[in-house]
């Protein structure tokens, strides 16, 4: 054991950090063993003396100066669980200008402007760690960082978001609507009362674009990552989903495709035979395919205090350990430097559900608008007679721009009431 003591300061003391501050007190020793030095709890920053707190705080340690806290020459390690981009941004700097190594759960800031923070670090020559960012408990960063990193990564699939698994889940499972299962899910704390963050597809962007970052060393920005919500899924798609055997699942989807990378968040039917098909409720979990390893899956709690807490006290006795060895980690990995796939280029399957006039014809006009976009037809299916008339096509493979035009052709043609809905399909035999 080190003669050393390691001086940690965390920022934010929400549902996250008073969990890091309680297995950072309680588990006080084991830390210590497994580190090789005792980590002891310096500081903790909050916006109030007297909010109300999950855990007490040990006596004298709370303030509500985050600056002079990680502007301390003292401070060896500092975790920063307050989110957003300010002033989060300006606190990870000040501490890795002021010679702390930073353990960070902040997804939204990584996604934007990771590049200044990873080139502030290396420049401190020290670490900034971040498995917490993604999927809460789940270890997928450090094996995409390390465990893989003498592999060649293909793709990453995966539910990132426990707000909208639970709320598509609840469609699934009980035939709700999309308005009833959100109502569910906020009384039962799993969403926010402003939900657009998740629904809309912003948090699961932000991850996607890491987890892009990470699998294939490039520079990937939440603003490159194709995002949709969920809030226009509706009973019916889901019920349609069930008819071919799928579900429906928010996905984040980062592809290698040729020299360009595809970044994509949004709603797609799945086969319930794929693996994702089968997680429940909030829980996330992410699919990797890589040339040697083949096919990995990895899944658990994605958020939560006590969950997200876990992930960072796992990257602080990591990045403690370093400093003691006074060596670094893995930094930023973005060699490839590989551009990102526009959306109109990437190829995806859609399937199309038509109202259409109930006459000869009607079929043949529909299969042409896709011929007119080089579009390949994999099904095709009738329901319905008369005014109740609708086309069910699920198309093959193509780019996404064409399976759009193919859609708005559609919209334009007498022979169509309505286009009713529109979904990507992933997974499964072409």
């Amino acid at each position: 054991m080190s003669e050393r003591t390691l001086r940690v300061a965390v920022l934010g003391c929400g549902a996250v950090g008073s969990q890091v501050v309680r297995l950072l007190t309680e588990q006080h020793d084991d830390l210590a063993a497994r580190v090789g030095a005792p980590v002891e709890l310096v500081g903790v920053a909050v916006r109030r003396l007297d909010a109300p707190r999950e855990v007490e705080v040990p006596e004298g340690l709370l303030t509500t100066d985050a600056t002079a806290l990680v502007s301390r020459d003292d401070v060896d390690l500092v975790v920063e669980v307050i989110g957003g981009i300010e002033p989060a941004r300006s606190l990870i700097l000040s501490a890795l200008e002021n010679g702390a190594s930073v353990v960070t759960a902040n997804k939204a800031l990584l996604a934007e402007d990771g590049p200044t923070l990873f080139e502030a670090a290396a420049k401190a020559e020290r670490d900034l760690y971040y498995e917490a960012a993604v999927a809460g408990a789940i270890p997928i960063l450090r094996p995409l960082r390390e465990s893989l990193a003498g592999d060649k990564v293909t793709r990453v699939l995966g539910i990132v978001n426990g707000t909208t698994n639970f709320i598509l889940d609840k469609m699934d499972t009980s035939g709700a609507g999309f308005s009833e299962a959100l109502e569910e899910a906020q009384q039962l704390g799993y969403a926010e009362a402003d939900p657009t963050a998740d629904v809309e597809g912003f948090d699961a962007a932000a991850k996607a674009a890491i987890l892009a970052s990470l699998a294939f060393h490039s520079r990937v920005t939440a603003s490159d990552v194709y995002r949709e919500g969920i809030s226009e899924v509706t009973a019916a798609d889901v019920a349609s989903a069930r008819d071919m055997g799928s579900v429906v699942k928010l996905l984040a989807i980062c592809e290698l495709r040729g020299d360009q990378v595809a970044a994509r968040v949004h709603p797609a039917m799945i086969p319930r035979s794929h693996p994702l098909a089968s997680v429940r409720e909030a829980y996330n979990a992410v699919f990797v395919e890589s040339e040697a390893a083949g096919q990995l899956m990895f899944y658990g709690p994605g958020a939560g205090g006590a969950p997200t807490a876990s992930a960072v006290l796992g990257d602080l006795v990591t990045v403690a350990r370093n400093r003691l060895a006074e060596t670094r980690g893995a930094g930023e990995s973005a060699y490839a430097d590989r551009a990102v796939q526009p959306m109109g280029e990437t190829r995806t399957r859609y399937h199309v559900a038509i109202d259409v006039d109930d006459r000869a014809g009607v079929l043949a006009a529909v299969a042409n608008a896709f011929a007119d976009h080089d579009v390949s037809i994999q099904t095709v299916r009738q329901e319905g007679r008369g005014a109740d008339a609708q086309l069910v096509v699920v198309s093959h493979a193509a780019p996404d721009a064409a399976l759009s035009a193919t859609v708005e052709q559609l919209r334009s043609m007498d022979i169509v009431r309505e286009v009713t809905s529109v979904m990507r399909v992933e997974g499964g035999d072409e």
